[in-house]
């Protein structure tokens, strides 16, 4: 952000807060569109005759669509503003369900896919755009976070409502209704949200105690060895293991493969499935700002006390769930859901460490490349489980097994492992790195 001088704003007044809550009302519809397939796995599967692999890319291209549009969004961002650009998003996201409702095919459900992901990612850095300019500096934290906590309840209208239309009515009508909510959700958009307040000519943010103005930027800045600079950092390599690492279990159970194995695996009806899922996000939701208050806390220990411990938690659990010789009792799958569900927050810490070790002109990069580490690792653990389901003959709904899902859970072990070990490499680098603790004395 490029930094000039204005006189002092007064505080956010009724237009802001109704273009945030337009806008955060949209970010919801973009979790529910991003989660459309969680409820509906089975009936994805049987719809388009896939196999577990087939169904597995139907996520796996909305994730790498979404994460690979997130430095085109923000150049657009720079360019053009929230209002353009979330409108495009609520259009792309609408096409594809609307493609997704009509599709005959794979292939069409696939391109149905990456119109999502591609308005995906334009909505949430849209919706942190507007609270930067109409919003004063001091107040971006909590509003940031509030954001992020009430769009997650957009994961349990898909889970929920979204079910329960689908299992009344049909396969159509159930995509064809969320798209008709992205069509009335573009145009609120363009109606109702302005890029910035009329009292200025730009997207600017406005610090209320000194008066001063910064210039709002949302691209990646790409300098010259920027990305190379910002991964010779020991800490910027421990925020991208540490996000690798935490949510990817609970991102491929919330995305795609938790109702298949609570229903079609662990014999639960799809009232009782919708529960445990639903418990999943409202623990994430509730364990945020606790987990976030203990980063603040305690930041030299942040790795050891509380990202590492969420990774042991989720292996723990699910290994318990994986080994029970029998389907596995409610209680224990309550207890899966709460463990798989501290990975979110803790992944968050991963982004303190990205701003903790890299200076402010290397921070929008050093961020893209914390953030790519959750998003490769989801991939890899979705596409895994579903290969796995094919090579033991459980790839479609009328084969699913537990035993089967039990061995494809297996496949999640390698990731947590890897990840935890360059965790505590990265993490006593960085500790040096930053004169916290002595290097290693050679032998004499």
């Amino acid at each position: 952000m490029s930094r000039v001088e204005s006189p002092a704003s007064a505080g956010p007044g009724a237009r802001a807060w109704l273009i945030w809550t337009v806008g955060v009302a949209a970010y919801v519809l973009a979790i529910t569109n991003r989660t459309s397939l969680a409820a509906a796995g089975v009936e994805a599967a049987t719809r388009f005759e896939a196999d577990a692999a087939t169904l597995s890319m139907f996520a796996v291209v909305q994730l790498a669509m979404y994460g690979g549009m997130q430095i085109p969004v923000g150049v657009l961002l720079d360019r053009y503003g929230s209002r353009p650009i979330m409108t495009i998003g609520m259009v792309l996201m609408a096409a594809g369900q609307l493609t997704m409702a009509l599709s005959p095919s794979v292939g069409v459900a696939l391109i149905a896919r990456v119109l999502l992901g591609a308005g995906d990612a334009a909505v949430f850095p849209s919706v942190l755009r507007l609270i930067a300019t109409w919003f004063p500096a001091q107040r971006g934290p909590m509003m940031v976070q509030l954001t992020g906590i009430i769009g997650q309840a957009g994961q349990l209208v898909a889970l929920i409502p979204l079910a329960a239309l689908l299992h009344a009515t049909t396969w159509s009508i159930a995509f064809g209704s969320v798209a008709g909510l992205g069509v009335l959700f573009a145009v609120l958009v363009f109606a109702l949200i302005r890029n910035h307040p009329p009292s200025v000519g730009r997207d600017v943010t406005i610090n209320t105690d000194t008066g001063s103005i910064e210039v709002v930027t949302s691209a990646i800045q790409v300098e010259p060895g920027g990305i190379r600079a910002a991964w010779a950092h020991p800490g910027t390599r421990l925020a991208f293991w540490s996000h690798f690492t935490t949510p990817f279990a609970g991102t491929a159970f919330i995305l795609l493969w938790g109702m298949p194995f609570l229903t079609a695996g662990e014999g639960r009806s799809s009232a009782e499935a919708a529960a445990i899922t639903a418990t999943y996000v409202i623990a994430g939701m509730a364990l945020g700002p606790v987990m976030g208050d203990l980063s603040r806390r305690i930041p030299n220990r942040r790795s050891r006390a509380l990202v590492l411990p969420s990774v042991a938690l989720q292996a723990v659990v699910w290994l318990v769930v994986v080994a029970w010789p029998e389907p596995a009792p409610l209680w224990l799958l309550y207890v899966l859901a709460v463990a798989l569900a501290t990975g979110g927050p803790a992944s968050m810490i991963a982004f303190d460490h990205a701003r903790t070790h890299n200076p402010s002109h290397r921070l929008s990069t050093a961020t893209g490349v914390t953030n790519a580490g959750g998003f490769f690792a989801a991939l890899i653990a979705i596409f895994l489980i579903g290969l796995a389901l094919d090579l033991q003959g459980a790839g479609t709904p009328d084969t699913y097994r537990l035993d089967a899902f039990r061995v494809a859970f297996l496949t999640l072990v390698p990731l947590w492992l890897i990840g935890s070990i360059f965790i505590v490499v990265e993490r006593k680098r960085t500790r040096v790195h930053v004169g916290i603790d002595e290097p290693r004395r050679g032998r004499h």
